[in-house]
């Protein structure tokens, strides 16, 4: 059974860096990442999230006014889970911190939306008119592990 030599196969790493597979992954594909952050009660809030490269960080788009915006505000600790739908055994968590940049030109949406779905974010989503300040997340990577 092929899935059992994935499930149980001893190379799970572990560095601070990005591996050559799950650089090329992150920026060949439409990965649909989920993001952890901390609440401010201590209850882990996960969202799903667009993403992109840049070196060995990652870089999402959020707004300052969400519940992850507002976290990360407060506490920078993040983990970003990136795990393939069409093999679910390989996966890669990036534990890091996450720095924050206000992108009034709204910027890394545009970008982002035009990879995952061909079109400018405001296009994609005409509620984002009422969004609240736009804002660069830029996790930096002290761990990350998995088989990816």
């Amino acid at each position: 059974m092929p899935w059992r030599t994935a499930l149980f196969a001893p190379n799970v790493t572990s560095t601070a860096v990005l591996s050559d597979d799950l650089k090329k992954y992150l920026d060949e594909e439409r990965v649909f990442a989920t993001a952890a952050t901390v609440g401010p009660n201590g209850q882990p809030h996960l969202t799903v999230i667009w993403l992109k490269r840049d070196g060995d960080d990652l870089l999402f788009s959020t707004t300052a006014d969400r519940q992850q915006g507002k976290n990360l505000a407060r506490d920078p600790k993040i983990t970003v889970l990136i795990n393939p739908p069409d093999n679910p055994y390989v996966y890669a968590e990036i534990r890091g911190n996450a720095t924050i940049t206000p992108d009034p030109e709204k910027t890394l949406p545009n970008e982002l939306s035009l990879k995952y779905t061909g079109k400018k974010y405001a296009d994609f989503n005409p509620a984002s008119v009422n969004d609240g300040p736009r804002i660069i997340v830029r996790v930096t990577p002290r761990r990350v592990a998995g088989r990816l």
